[in-house]
């Protein structure tokens, strides 16, 4: 088959869909497909509507050689607007703020922009449900499905990505937590800073890049972490796993993720992962005190929960082992039979 995988972009920003489509295409050539990346714009904040407009009009039904195209496998807003008869969602989000940040986002609007920005939300409201109404939608995770089934009434299946086909491995347990991801507000990287704070000796290594960088160097050192906390910056693939394969444990506890691979991610490499109970797509991956811990967004339980995973390294290895055994039941294989299985 020859199958169109599409997904929208922002101009460089290595985002986890992103990351999740260019492992969906190396899936489907495994499987034996003919499979390509197709990527469509997602404009500026405020320019939505032409960006949907522009993917309505993009044909992905025929190859630039004349040939069809089998199927399309969309990920993400508006990638799920272009048009084929055979058309899967494996939805990662819609636009947030007009959804489950809306009522974040609106307080920060002056009067006007209130009542721009609401018309704007009404119109993208009714163009994706038109639009997801009528293909056929998987979730990639339970948080997703919940955001469909609110806003819209749509219905939707859970399939969890799994991790990106990368040489993941476990070197040991050197008693540092890791973060990965970008650094924004909405990853509560601040969080495992405070925790730190709170704790004793273990060390913190942040693998990413993002707006609040400058911001957390100053909370670091208004802490007095000096040398516990190391900003790595953004880690090519070797660099990732290896980041992987030393730490003790994985912390992610971001705020409302909408799946979050870092959590399989760390599972495949055989550690536990600490999330917090409104973080979404994680807390739903991670079994309380079996693969990891699930606590509230508070600096004192994630520093409690994390200096014994440092500390502890056969409570470590033993959770880590867990976690092993539960990423394995997400593969590539599994996931193409099901995305195929229109």
């Amino acid at each position: 088959m020859r199958i169109a995988v599409v997904t929208s972009d922002v101009p460089f920003v290595e985002g986890g869909h992103r990351v999740i489509a260019r492992a969906l295409v190396s899936a489907l050539q495994d499987s034996g497909h003919r499979a390509e990346l197709l990527t469509t714009p997602q404009n500026r904040f405020g320019r939505q509507v032409s960006a949907y407009a522009a993917t309505w009009l993009t044909d992905v039904q025929v190859t630039g050689d004349g040939a069809a195209v089998d199927q399309v496998i969309s990920l993400r807003f508006p990638s799920y607007a272009v048009r084929h008869p055979r058309h899967v969602v494996w939805l990662n989000h819609r636009m947030r703020e007009y959804y489950d940040l809306w009522e974040q986002f609106r307080p920060q609007l002056g009067l006007r922009g209130k009542l721009v920005e609401s018309t704007r939300r009404f119109m993208l409201h009714r163009m994706d449900k038109a639009l997801l109404t009528r293909r056929t939608v998987y979730a990639q995770s339970e948080t997703i499905r919940q955001r469909l089934r609110r806003w819209g009434g749509i219905e939707a299946s859970v399939l969890y990505p799994p991790p990106p086909q990368r040489p993941y491995r476990c070197d040991g347990y050197d008693g540092s937590i890791l973060a990965v991801g970008r650094l924004q507000p909405l990853k509560r990287v601040d969080l495992l800073l405070r925790a730190a704070a709170q704790s004793g000796g273990w060390s913190v290594r942040l693998a990413g890049v993002g707006p609040q960088e400058a911001e957390l160097r100053g909370l670091a050192d208004e802490l007095g972490l000096g040398d516990r906390v190391e900003f790595l910056g953004e880690l090519n693939t070797d660099e990732l796993v290896a980041e992987y394969a030393r730490c003790s444990a994985v912390y992610f506890g971001a705020k409302a993720e909408d799946y979050g691979m870092v959590t399989l991610e760390a599972f495949t490499s055989a550690k536990p992962v600490v999330t917090c109970i409104d973080s979404g797509g994680p807390a739903e991956q991670v079994e309380d005190g079996v693969t990891g811990f699930i606590v509230e967004p508070d600096p004192a339980p994630v520093a409690e929960v994390l200096t014994r995973l440092a500390e502890d390294r056969g409570m470590a290895e033993r959770m880590g082992a867990a976690a092993t055994g539960y990423a394995a039941q997400h593969t590539w294989p599994l996931t193409v039979e099901r995305l195929l299985d229109v």
